[in-house]
């Protein structure tokens, strides 16, 4: 079965105000889709983590358009309306944290700077690497940390923020760092959690669909 553009788990309108209605819904309804139509002329295989992983075995294309559709398609669940998820992750990711970073403040600095300084189109991620370890780090344009051979950090990403300027102009202009600072008010620590102790922390790419 080709890839499928997935439905928003809300609607368009409950992140606002930090992230507004229209951006949603040209961001999901548009962008998204586009990689999604883009994808499908570009190849028959249908595993998104499997053609991330072997990104250099395929072409530009499923390069641009697969990372595009892996990264939104987790981007959506990472955020969520104010109040219907924890305001900090829990648990062992917490803990984990901690240690790595000193502080979930800390790390949300160190995420912040990521997404700042990522130069042009691209990507900051959180994520888990081989050796269990946390990392924060930032791709290009849509690649992922999954992608081997082609990022840097290579690691299972729980979480991620897009810094195409697609994914806030509308609302913030030029002004990425506020679209930064406000989009920490919606994301979804219960679903990053869920993605650490489900997942990552087993050394298993989150998958597209749970």
């Amino acid at each position: 079965m080709s890839f499928q553009l997935p439905p928003l788990p809300y609607d368009y309108q409950v992140l606002e105000p930090y992230v507004d209605k229209e951006t949603m819904n040209l961001h999901h309804t548009k962008h998204h889709q586009a990689y999604v139509t883009k994808l499908n002329d570009a190849t028959k295989d249908t595993d998104i983590v499997a053609i991330c992983q072997n990104i250099k075995n395929y072409s530009v294309a499923v390069r641009n358009n697969g990372g595009g559709h892996y990264n939104h398609s987790l981007f959506w669940k990472w955020m969520t309306p104010v109040g219907s998820s924890n305001v900090a992750p829990t648990g062992t990711l917490k803990e984990k944290i901690e240690a790595t970073f000193g502080s979930v403040d800390e790390m949300k600095k160190k995420f912040t700077d990521a997404a700042l300084t990522r130069f042009g189109s691209g990507w900051a991620w959180l994520g888990v690497k081989n050796d269990g370890t946390l990392a924060i780090s930032s791709t290009a344009n849509q690649d992922n940390p999954l992608m081997a051979g082609v990022a840097e950090v290579e690691m299972i990403p729980i979480l991620g923020l897009d810094v195409w300027e697609h994914a806030y102009y509308l609302k913030y202009q030029n002004r990425r760092a506020e679209y930064i600072q406000q989009w920490w008010n919606v994301v979804n620590w219960d679903e990053v959690v869920k993605y650490y102790d489900n997942y990552a922390s087993k050394n298993k790419p989150v998958p597209i669909n749970q």
